[in-house]
């Protein structure tokens, strides 16, 4: 049986991290928008998968999908978008993950679009499959 509830409270935690990362790409704030339009989109795949009533452990997307794959979900178009996206998730944030300067100076405007892209056809995907559970 699909869990609506938990597929719904994690998916609005997803669409609310997509929104504050729009809004960082309009400030310019483009790690930051890179970094949370990772958040959203693992948020995303973690709904469907608690919903499902799978175990959702750790943060990356690519692993993530792949236990979506023992559910018989063909997520091999979503790939590509997982292994752009979690390349966001440290650089972004920490400046020792660079050998010099800070995170804001790495990204830019076309990077940050790339990474809501990617997390807008997750994201996508993701609330597709939970609605043929409702």
């Amino acid at each position: 049986m699909f869990d609506n509830d938990e597929f719904d409270r994690w998916m609005a935690q997803a669409s609310d991290t997509l929104n504050s990362a729009r809004s960082d790409y309009l400030n310019n704030s483009y790690n930051w928008c890179c970094f949370k339009a990772q958040q959203a989109a693992e948020y995303a795949v973690k709904a469907l998968l608690k919903g499902l009533g799978i175990s959702a452990y750790g943060h990356s997307i690519i692993k993530l999908l792949k236990d979506l794959e023992s559910y018989s979900l063909d997520v091999q178009s979503l790939t590509s978008f997982a292994r752009i996206l979690d390349r966001h998730y440290v650089p972004a944030r920490y400046p020792d993950a660079f050998t010099e300067g800070s995170p804001f100076e790495y990204y830019d405007k076309n990077t940050a679009q790339e990474a809501l892209d990617c997390a807008e056809n997750i994201c996508n995907f993701c609330i597709t499959i939970g609605k043929k559970y409702e």
